[in-house]
């Protein structure tokens, strides 16, 4: 719905405590709420905006995520909560003031909705080439899915259903109290019916009453590239489906990163360790490497030392937030032949008598030189 900087929009700081975040939160819905400001459309507007960020920071993942990627780390290409009607966040902010409002806009629980199902968690991993490019995936989600038998109601094909008398099809049972904001009703699930308002004549044989059965559903995801480990995706409704009608939850793909034979990952840069001859080491020349979108060509100069750090520009992790890369760092070390024939120690020990061969007066380089250093 709103564009807005969710901390804007509460008029709070990013290092706002939940606390903070609440009082917020209840002073602009105090403010605004539509009772208080009869035909005001700006004052709803304000009010259902108050909301949307209160339902997104309150909550320690979403904010989270927020954090990170902004508005689509909440919405994911599907909405979390769409915040049409006003009418569809009075539950939450019933749950904050622990009251709802009186009048003509007192949110009313649709009669013969039941339970709502709750949502789900679903693991995904991913090699570091598919998060360097992004990918699309097929996933299997293992959740509660409405009985077609029924519809979801959970009663028997023509059997239909009575009005519940304790709450008399209301779904939940209401006490109303006054205060100097005007009428406010503590509102409580039915436990007769569940909330459902209806009582179920003869219950369905497919799913007992329950309106929904445990089934499978086959979903491909879109993956961006750029995701870390713990990033989530959603996919609006496709969670558990709510008990006798009850909405249908969503379900979360966590992302996690698979460990490679060849790469290290550190923030969007990538690392490898790369071994060369001592020849190549020495002359130095072109030679091909792996990176995470096939093989390149990586110039070594000649003189190269063990330990020096190569960069491959554009060659890691692109960013999930802006554009551009991170960059391939490749660990140059040297290999140190074991076993060596005749004629090979010889050439060596011709070499060793060359004045490149030895190192200069001053240098401080090998282990024990750097521990006496240390110690001294």
């Amino acid at each position: 719905m709103t564009n807005r900087d969710y901390y804007d929009v509460l008029g709070v700081g990013k290092q706002a405590t939940a606390d903070e975040i609440k009082s917020a939160y209840r002073k602009l819905a105090m403010q605004y709420h539509p009772d208080r400001n009869p035909d005001d459309h700006d004052a709803e507007s304000k009010f259902k905006e108050a909301a949307e960020a209160y339902e997104v920071l309150s909550d320690a993942d979403k904010r989270a995520r927020y954090d990170r990627f902004g508005h689509q780390g909440v919405k994911g290409g599907q909405d979390y909560h769409d915040f049409n009607n006003v009418n569809d966040i009075f539950s939450m902010f019933s749950d904050i003031f622990g009251f709802g409002f009186g009048g003509q806009q007192q949110q009313q629980r649709r009669r013969g909705a039941g339970e709502p199902g709750a949502d789900l968690k679903v693991r995904m991993q991913l090699t570091l080439e598919e998060i360097a490019t992004g990918v699309e995936k097929t996933i299997k989600i293992k959740h509660w899915k409405t009985c077609e038998p029924c519809t979801g109601t959970g009663a028997a094909p023509g059997s239909g259903t009575t009005t519940c008398s304790t709450c008399n099809g209301q779904g939940e049972i209401r006490q109303v109290s006054r205060s100097m904001f005007g009428q406010f009703i503590n509102v409580a699930v039915c436990t007769t019916c569940g909330g459902s308002g209806e009582i179920i004549k003869e219950k369905c044989t497919t799913c007992e009453g329950e309106g929904r059965v445990q089934g499978e559903t086959t979903v491909k995801v879109t993956i961006p590239a750029g995701v870390r480990t713990g990033n989530y995706l959603t996919i609006s409704g496709k969670g558990h489906a709510g008990r006798r009608g009850g909405s249908t939850g969503d379900a979360y793909v966590e992302i996690e990163e698979k460990d490679h034979d060849l790469f290290a990952r550190d923030e969007d840069n990538v690392y490898f360790d790369l071994t060369v001859d001592f020849a190549t080491a020495a002359l130095g020349g072109e030679i091909e490497v792996p990176t995470l979108y096939g093989t390149a060509m990586l110039n070594i100069e000649s003189g190269t030392q063990p330990g020096t750090l190569l960069r491959m520009k554009d060659k890691g992790i692109p960013h999930l937030q802006s554009r551009g890369k991170g960059d391939q760092f490749v660990r140059f070390s040297v290999y140190v032949p074991k076993s060596l024939n005749s004629k090979e120690k010889q050439t060596l020990k011709d070499l060793a008598k060359g004045e490149h061969f030895h190192p200069k007066k001053g240098h401080k380089n090998s282990f024990f030189e750097k521990m006496k250093e240390a110690f001294s």
